[in-house]
This record gives C-alpha cells, sequence and structure tokens, in this order.
C-alpha cells in the first residue's frame, strides 16, 4: 500500500478564489503535517483577476511547501492541472479544487488505497452538495452515459479529488477540456482504479465556474474520448465502414433508378438526391471534427507545443 510518508505532490488549480485560498490551505496544513508526510502544494494561477495571485504569494512566503504556477491568461482547467502534474516531484499526485467544496481529509484515505492493485483513487461525492435541477441532475446523466460509452466504471467523473501514482498520471496526455475523462485516459493507459467516497461541502465563497453549456461539451467532448480511444491507431476501422457504407447506399439507389427507369418512370426525384446530400454532409462534417482532434493530438505531441504559457513560478525549477 502507498503510504503518505512516500511523499505526495498536491495539484490545485485556482480561477478567482480568493476567498478560500487561505481556509484551504490551512486545512491542507491541519491534515498532512502531523502525519509527517513528504509534500508540496502546487498552486496553478489560471489568470485570476480577483487577487489571488497576492494571496498564494502570501502563502508561499509563508510556508516553504508551497509552489506556484501563474499562467499568462486563463487557459482552463485541464491545462493549470497538466501544468501542475508536469512541475510535481513526488511518487503520488494527488488533485483537488480550490474552491473548499473538497475536502482535503480524504486526501490520506485516497493515498492509503493506492497499492499493487489500485494506480488512481478517484473521489466519489455521494452526498453531493450541490443545486439538484443545475448541477447533479446533468451530472448524474452525464456519469451514466459516460460509464456506458467508456467502460469505466465511475460514478463521479466530475469529482476532481483524485489521487494517481505518478508513474501513471504523467503518461496521460492533457488537452482541449479532458480533466474531466482523466480516470478514463488513465484506464486506457493501463491504470487500475478504485473508487471511494469523499466528503463534499456546499461552496460558500466565490461563484461557481460551471454551467449548463458544460452539458454539452461534456458530450462532444465524450465523443472525442470514444474516438480516439477506440480508432486513433486505426481510424481507417470507422472512415472505411463509413465509405463502405455510402458505396451500399449508392449501389442500391443505382438498383432503384435502373428499375424505375426500366418500368417506364423516368421523372426526376430531387428529393431522395437532397436527403443524400444533408446526411451525408453532415456525417461528414462529424467525421472531419473527429480527425481533426487526431491531428491536434498528433501536433501537440510531435511538435511539443505547449497548451498553456507561464508567466511565473514561485519555488520551482523551469518546466522538463
Amino acid at each position: 500500500m502507498s503510504r503518505l510518508e512516500d511523499g505526495l505532490s498536491i495539484v490545485l488549480p485556482v480561477f478567482n478564489e480568493v476567498e478560500n485560498l487561505e481556509a484551504l490551505h490551512s486545512r491542507i496544513t491541519e491534515v498532512l503535517k502531523p502525519a509527517g508526510a513528504e509534500y508540496e502544494v502546487i498552486y496553478v494561477d489560471d489568470g485570476s483577476s480577483d487577487g489571488s495571485w497576492r494571496v498564494l504569494r502570501e502563502l508561499a512566503a509563508a510556508d516553504s511547501r508551497v509552489r506556484l504556477v501563474r499562467f499568462r491568461r486563463n487557459f482552463g482547467q485541464t491545462a493549470a492541472l497538466a501544468a501542475g502534474i508536469a512541475h510535481a516531484r513526488l511518487p503520488v499526485v494527488v488533485t483537488l479544487d480550490a474552491d473548499l467544496q473538497n475536502d482535503p481529509v480524504d486526501i490520506p484515505r485516497l493515498v492509503a488505497t493506492l497499492g499493487e492493485s489500485c494506480d488512481v483513487a478517484a473521489g466519489w461525492r455521494r452526498d453531493r452538495h450541490d443545486p439538484w435541477i443545475t448541477r447533479r441532475l446533468p451530472s448524474r446523466a452525464a456519469n451514466l452515459l459516460i460509464r456506458w460509452i467508456t467502460g469505466v466504471p465511475l460514478h463521479d467523473s466530475g469529482c476532481t479529488l483524485r489521487a494517481y501514482k505518478r508513474e501513471i498520471i504523467t503518461d496521460v496526455k492533457l488537452y482541449g477540456e479532458m480533466h474531466r475523462f482523466l480516470p478514463v485516459l488513465s484506464a486506457w493507459v493501463g491504470a487500475r482504479i478504485a473508487e471511494v467516497e469523499v466528503t463534499h461541502h456546499p461552496r460558500t465563497h466565490g461563484v461557481s465556474k460551471y454551467g449548463p453549456v458544460r452539458i454539452f461539451k461534456v458530450f462532444i467532448d465524450l465523443l472525442t474520448v470514444k474516438f480516439i480511444g477506440d480508432f486513433s491507431a486505426r481510424p481507417n476501422y470507422i472512415f472505411g465502414g463509413f465509405g463502405l457504407l455510402n458505396l451500399g447506399m449508392g449501389a442500391a439507389s443505382f438498383v432503384v433508378v435502373v428499375l424505375r427507369a426500366l418500368g417506364g418512370h423516368v421523372e426526376a426525384t430531387p428529393l431522395i438526391f437532397l436527403m443524400l446530400l444533408f446526411f451525408i454532409t453532415g456525417t461528414l462534417s462529424l467525421f472531419i471534427g473527429f480527425l481533426a482532434e487526431i491531428v491536434i493530438r498528433g501536433f501537440f505531441d510531435a511538435q511539443r507545443k505547449p497548451t498553456y504559457y507561464i508567466r511565473e513560478t514561485v519555488g520551482l525549477d523551469p518546466e522538463p
């Protein structure tokens, strides 16, 4: 089993959470310092405009375990997690949100779950304190869909509080808005995943960064993840199948046209051609989008083009 003493890097994306940071860091210290754990806390300021960076600098000045990354502008939670993970130096990486809804008291249980049979311990907010209509109901529907499409049996894919073995999480390539699928991406590089029930608190300060639009983003990202996971190394399976389907439809249409012509029905039927045009155009557009995702993925990996740009760091070596 993994132990706190093995050392852990805690990664926290921060975007306009000035009212929560001091209390959050105090809770982390209260949990980990008495345990004698070797740890570092990496805060990634994702372009905050509310004074969060000033508070983070004060925390870093008071605690040598605090390390800071500051983005030039808001690049999103995925980029913030990627930057924090890239700078992590200890064997276990723990991620959590900075809004005080995740409770640091659950960190030791997550870390203790890691071991020979577990590479990722994912938090499950079973008793979730969020509005039912706007947050919990869409989240439940999204989780059902994610389990069905990906085959990874998690109840809560949206919980950021997770613990990873560092050798696993560094093999996962993050871009776009794929942070919510980190357990799925980890499973695809061979990680064994366990789910741990964690505490969830209502938000007391600040405002949620998520809205109803996220539902549509999750659905599109889920389709992308599924396509990349199943067909990125063999795209011709799906493109070839699509081509054969269209050839079959073309052959069937040709047979119908010939039979109609032999029967003396030679009048034009533009509705059929319009229907086929719309179908083919729409479907091709969808698959071109998938192909673009593969191209972008290869571009970032081959060219090593960053998905974020750092303004400054505190207490960190240059990113490898």
